[in-house]
């Protein structure tokens, strides 16, 4: 259901609002998690492995984009499947996508095109929660059999926090301007969990809260609680509850360290980018959450997390992606590669945009697009992937691959290999069970540069 004022979803078109979705999927089990809770134990944790990308930036279209009327559209198609728009040529010879993508088009030679992703999850929150954690869930079976919140998948992020740490002032795992939905630390527990912003960067007044002292604390005010706090550990040095004390003196620590970190402060002041920065990335929520994910790349974050909703264009499908969803998008997407590739920093920052699904290639008797999980595409660049590739291929409606079909495992155990981490790695639930990174899938070598 498109939101008109083209703002996050609230409600999806199956009736599952956006709170319950985050409670079933667990990202917010923790909501309200203070700061010093996040940062709880949180381990570097150095796997050893060879790795291309350093960070990564996920851009979530949450709710599904139309792959037909973007990336792999039809021309030769009848006119109900085939829409209103029509290709332009992109900076790659021979590689054509929508002419709603104009400023895409101009730097295709960055990115690479995998038009063959195919899954059978057509519900919003459980494939989200497949493409966030590579596990199909059944959240109504798993209630029935009472498995617990902290039996749950961890996701993407949660998995590269655990697996390479922190890289800087800011913490590993960062989500804004909200949660992504289903996924989150799961049964890794709360030391992996995002640090959500909860704010949206293109609003005037923009700041992290948790990065910032109260006005109404004078900074020697501040200082007399730090030495309070100190005094207090001091006094339960040596009782029984010393190890555990002690551990979460640290994690306080860490957590006063990132408030009073100069480093941290500057990557999330994105108010300090020049004005024309700004503008090139559009001043729209996506183009600010990805100039500040640019940002946070540059002080060390490994993953970011951005959520963009209102993609599920049951209705109205074509003036929705012609006039408020695609041209944002466009140009934060394109900006971003193009400033990373300035930079210097997108050989080592791998960016995935996508959604949970793409849409029917029938037009449906509302000027809509439905779900459409069976064939959808994976804009992929950086960190080691091929640059101005078209990597698979889908049938001449854009319902079904005619190439191999790549799926939600391949695209993670893809990403875990260019960041470094073993995707076969075997953890355990509380209970025992044994859960690897990955169950299943194969690299996908076209994309690799």
């Amino acid at each position: 259901m498109f939101n008109q004022t083209f703002g996050t979803q609230n409600r999806f078109c199956d009736g599952v609002t956006r709170r319950q979705m985050l409670h079933v999927g667990a990202t917010r089990l923790l909501g309200g998690l203070t700061l010093p809770g996040l940062l709880q134990l949180q381990a570097q944790a150095a796997t050893g492995r060879p790795a291309r990308a350093r960070s990564c930036i996920f851009l979530m279209l949450e709710g599904g984009p139309s792959h037909i009327d973007m990336w792999d559209l039809k021309p030769e198609a009848p006119a109900e499947i085939r829409g209103p728009f029509s290709q332009i040529s992109t900076n790659v010879p021979g590689t054509q996508i929508s002419e709603i993508l104009p400023l895409c088009a101009g730097v295709a030679d960055k990115f690479t095109i995998l038009r063959s992703h195919s899954h059978n999850d057509n519900a919003h929150q459980t494939g989200r929660h497949w493409v966030l954690t590579g596990y199909p869930p059944n959240f109504a079976d798993g209630q029935a059999r009472g498995v617990p919140f902290n039996e749950l998948y961890p996701s993407i992020g949660s998995i590269v926090s655990r697996e390479l740490g922190p890289g800087g002032d800011v913490p590993p795992y960062v989500e804004l301007p909200n949660a992504l939905g289903p996924g989150g630390p799961g049964f890794y527990g709360a030391k992996f969990a995002p640090f959500t912003i909860d704010n949206d960067p293109v609003q005037p007044d923009f700041s992290v809260r948790d990065l910032n002292v109260p006005a109404s604390i004078s900074s020697d005010r501040f200082a007399r609680r730090q030495q309070l706090r100190a005094a207090a550990e001091q006094l339960g040095a040596g009782s029984a509850a010393t190890g555990r004390a002690v551990m979460l003196g640290s994690y306080y620590e860490q957590a006063m360290d990132l408030v009073t970190s100069p480093q941290a402060r500057q990557a999330f002041d994105i108010q300090a980018e020049p004005a024309a920065v700004r503008e090139r990335y559009g001043h729209t929520s996506i183009g600010q959450c990805a100039l500040l994910a640019r940002r946070l790349v540059e002080a060390g974050c490994r993953f970011i997390g951005v959520d963009h909703g209102s993609w599920d264009t049951h209705f109205d499908n074509f003036t929705s992606h012609s006039k408020a969803l695609v041209p944002p998008t466009d140009r934060a997407f394109s900006s971003l590669v193009s400033d990373l590739d300035e930079r210097g920093l997108l050989d080592e920052t791998l960016v995935i945009m996508m959604g949970e699904m793409g849409r029917t290639p029938r037009i449906n008797k509302d000027a809509g697009r439905d779900h459409w999980s069976q064939c959808q595409t994976v804009i992929m660049a950086g960190g080691g992937i091929r640059r101005g590739a078209v990597v698979g291929a889908s049938d001449n409606t854009a319902s079904l691959p005619i190439t191999h079909p790549y799926g939600i495992q391949d695209l993670l155990r893809t990403v875990f290999h260019l960041m470094g981490v073993d995707a076969d790695k075997v953890y355990h639930t509380p209970v025992g069970r044994p859960v690897p990174i990955v169950s299943g899938g194969r690299r996908i070598d076209e994309v690799l540069a």
